[in-house]
């Protein structure tokens, strides 16, 4: 077992980060990890450049990481590899709460944190170990599943390597933004709360682990260059203030010339030296997930914020002159037309620079999967569907064709070329940028997603035959 290839398999629809094709880390920090114990490695991300099938055919083994929106896609590809007598490996949220699935594709399923699950599999392959005390391992035998038990999170982050991007298949020293190559660097794992829509605290835990700020800022002098953006992928890059100032504190101290941005939760309102800090050290702006401006949602969905807490968070950050992008679902068994026209209005007459708004998607692994699945309410199992931007089960106020019509008009809305105009005139350059690319988007997805819409009207008139 000398060459291990890992694939990152691409979406199938178009969606609001399609532009900035950023890979995600768990296959370039094992790929980077297996180099370092002495094995070739290479990464596909199919979303920056195509498999090269050359290469594949060399491969002792593939490992596919995918998410629910990928899993299609994974599976083809498990299929096409296996067909080709290598040893096929998955990983990913999806198949860790779908091993048995995945394993109608794949030799193995990796489930959860994969650092030391693929290196103990190694060592089974080559006859070092057995596969029962491969910590997070599924497979089939005789027509029988085995499934160990999950490898405990890994408690110090600092272990684990800098990702060597050049392991990726047509990196070139960075992704191509608006202007600068992005870089993602993620300095924590795992989420203290515990919203019903969301995978994280299932796949990486309710205790946020760190890696030292020392080890954060070795990766970081790679890239002092203003040319540079780093996104930080953190899930709350704030949840722990302390240690984001000490991080912050260590930036400024450096004097890095590279702009960064990334995700918070509106908590960050309270803590005016981190926002000045963020300033300082040259932020672009936050990414939160707002979620909603209904009350009733909010609660329904577990999200522990207020309405005031919004509206406090955008009115801070604005003073600041941060670019604010932000994400709301729609569906929500408490939502109605009226939520999202609301949503609409608010999102604009707050001047947040730019928005998602995404249907609520019931990934497995999560409690809102659980319990429409337990209700009978899931409408689709194509889980290239599960991609935030189609409808996949039966809303309470709804239609399934009138949300997902609710959904794009508010995209229009929002992104309409009167609003577009303002933010030019305002001097909102980004937003401007991303206003004109995401109404673009919104109209490439209605073209190419004919077929779906019609699908959703027949399931419209059906219920009304049936009525």
């Amino acid at each position: 077992m000398k060459y291990i290839i890992f694939i990152e398999p691409k979406p199938e629809t178009p969606h609001f980060f399609s532009r900035f094709k950023l890979p995600r880390l768990g296959t370039i920090l094992l790929a980077t990890i297996l180099k370092q114990y002495g094995y070739k490695t290479k990464v596909f991300v199919e979303e920056i450049a195509p498999i090269d099938w050359s290469e594949i055919k060399k491969a002792d083994i593939v490992c596919i990481s995918t998410l629910t929106a990928t899993a299609i896609r994974a599976y083809y590809l498990a299929k096409k590899i296996r067909e080709m007598n290598i040893l096929v490996v998955m990983g990913g949220p999806h198949v860790t709460f779908l091993p048995e699935e995945a394993l109608s594709f794949a030799d193995f399923v990796v489930k959860g944190e994969g650092e030391v699950a693929i290196l103990e599999l190694l060592e089974a392959l080559e006859g070092k170990r057995a596969f029962s005390k491969v910590k997070g391992l599924s497979w089939q035998e005789n027509k029988k599943f085995y499934h160990n038990e999950v490898s405990p999170f890994i408690s110090n982050l600092d272990e684990l390597p800098h990702s060597d991007f050049s392991l990726i298949h047509g990196w070139h020293k960075g992704i191509k933004g608006l202007v600068k190559k992005i870089i993602p660097v993620q300095t924590s794992r795992g989420c203290p709360y515990n919203c019903k829509f969301c995978s994280v605290t299932q796949m990486f835990g309710r205790k946020i682990r760190y890696r030292s700020v020392e080890h954060v800022i070795n990766e970081l002098k790679q890239y002092d260059d203003h040319h540079y953006h780093i996104f930080f992928y953190d899930d709350n890059f704030i949840a722990d203030p302390k240690k984001a100032e000490s991080l912050l504190l260590a930036i400024k101290d450096e004097g890095f010339s590279f702009s960064w941005s990334t995700q918070v939760r509106v908590d960050i309102a309270r803590y005016p030296k981190l926002l000045s800090l963020a300033k300082e050290t040259h932020c672009d702006g936050f990414y939160i997930g707002f979620e909603s401006v209904n009350p009733e949602s909010l609660v329904e969905m577990n999200k522990r914020q207020s309405v005031k807490d919004i509206i406090r968070a955008i009115s801070e950050i604005n003073k600041c002159q941060f670019h604010i992008h932000g994400m709301f679902i729609f569906g929500l068994d408490k939502d109605t037309q009226t939520v999202i026209d609301n949503t609409v209005q608010f999102a604009l007459k707050h001047k947040i620079g730019s928005v998602q708004f995404a249907i609520l998607t019931p990934l497995p692994g999560t409690p809102v999967y659980e319990e429409m699945s337990k209700n009978k309410r899931l409408l689709s199992h194509n889980w290239s569907l599960y991609d935030g931007l189609h409808i996949v089960f039966s809303p309470q106020n709804f239609s399934p064709y009138a949300l997902q019509k609710a959904v794009i008009k508010a995209h229009r809305t929002f992104y309409s070329l009167k609003n577009t105009i303002k933010r030019l005139l305002n001097k909102k350059f980004l937003s401007t940028q991303i206003s004109l690319y995401a109404l673009k988007l919104t109209y490439k997805w209605q073209r190419e997603n004919k077929d779906f819409l019609k699908w959703l009207k027949d399931l419209d008139v059906l219920a009304i035959k049936e009525a």
